[in-house]
């Protein structure tokens, strides 16, 4: 009887092993059939979950599904980015974070719980963030030049925010004491929106802004001095950048965007690829990005993965001469 039936059993086995090889392209091919869920490694009110709000209802109306869009924030964004980076690799959980998880965090913490070089995969670039040099509006200083100088009046008397040690706006402010050879205390918080709120309420006197209080600089709740760009953001075409200030070579700009699991099946990752680039060209959130500073940034997988890496290399530089530590 045992012979009769092993070449059975053989036949059986090879069809088992066959339909579990097809299963990633049948999975790609009728993806998605569920929501679709989007971590947001940061707080709500920041850069990283406003960009995934905005893209979310059309991202949900371009792939028939809902998108749920969830913030785990912490560790610099570490928690939100393990999240993903150990959830399923099926397409369905996706990660909206900032490049410093990837370009940053690895410079600033000696163990990650996760490789973000290993364990997750560039989907679609959303949005090239630019930084701001906003203080609270009671500052006496009305320009770059009389700001810096009043810095250097008051070595350690005054306070800046970001959200977080090694975050993108912290960097920025450390490229800005470096340049300037200057001094002030930095408090970090857990994200962009609860320091913001601290900035309006005057609990710090300024910051490098990633967009998400330009509402206020427009309704004089806060002072706008200078752009840490390269170039002159097209929302506040009169303020100058700090290079033009004489901060040469001075870009804090990050890009955000959309990662996923490591093993996500290529064909889901083009798709959303194709679809959040179709996205960023329409007007509506095109003006939505822009409304928060930034500059939509369609591009492939790879040139996304290309740019963090030139990213981790000047940030790191950077962190390396400022001994900057982790939370």
């Amino acid at each position: 009887m045992k012979q009769t039936f092993q070449p059975q059993r053989r036949v059986l086995l090879a069809l088992a092993l066959a339909a579990s090889s097809m299963l990633p392209v049948a999975q790609a091919q009728t993806w998605p059939a569920k929501p679709v869920k989007i971590i947001v490694n940061f707080p709500p009110g920041g850069a990283a979950d406003q960009l995934a709000r905005t893209i979310g209802v059309p991202l949900s109306e371009a792939l028939g599904q809902p998108v749920i869009v969830e913030n785990r924030g912490g560790a610099n964004g570490n928690i939100g980015g393990e999240a993903v980076a150990k959830a399923s690799a099926d397409g369905y959980t996706l990660l909206m974070s900032s490049g410093g998880m990837v370009s940053v965090n690895p410079h600033l913490y000696p163990r990650m719980p996760f490789d973000p070089a290993k364990d997750i995969k560039p989907v679609a670039a959303v949005a090239r963030v630019l930084v701001y040099l906003v203080t609270k509006p009671d500052l006496p200083a009305k320009n770059v030049q009389e700001f810096i100088t009043y810095l250097k009046a008051n070595p350690g008397k005054l306070s800046f925010g970001s959200p977080g040690n090694g975050s993108s706006p912290h960097l920025a402010a450390e490229m800005l004491k470096s340049q300037t050879n200057t001094f002030a205390v930095h408090v970090p918080y857990r994200g962009g929106g609860p320091a913001l709120q601290d900035l309006l309420g005057g609990q710090f006197d300024f910051w490098m802004d990633p967009g998400v209080g330009l509402t206020h600089v427009r309704s004089g709740r806060l002072k706008l001095l200078a752009v840490g760009s390269p170039r002159r953001s097209p929302m506040f075409p009169d303020v100058p950048t700090l290079n033009e200030a004489g901060l040469r070579g001075f870009d804090a700009d990050t890009y955000f965007g959309l990662y996923a699991p490591a093993s996500t099946p290529t064909d889901v990752v083009t798709r959303v690829n194709r679809e959040v680039n179709r996205i960023l060209a329409t007007p509506a959130v095109r003006e939505r990005i822009m409304a928060i500073g930034g500059e939509p940034a369609p591009m492939s997988p790879s040139d996304f993965g290309s740019r963090a890496s030139i990213d981790s290399i000047r940030f790191g530089a950077l962190i390396k001469a400022r001994n900057i530590k982790a939370d």
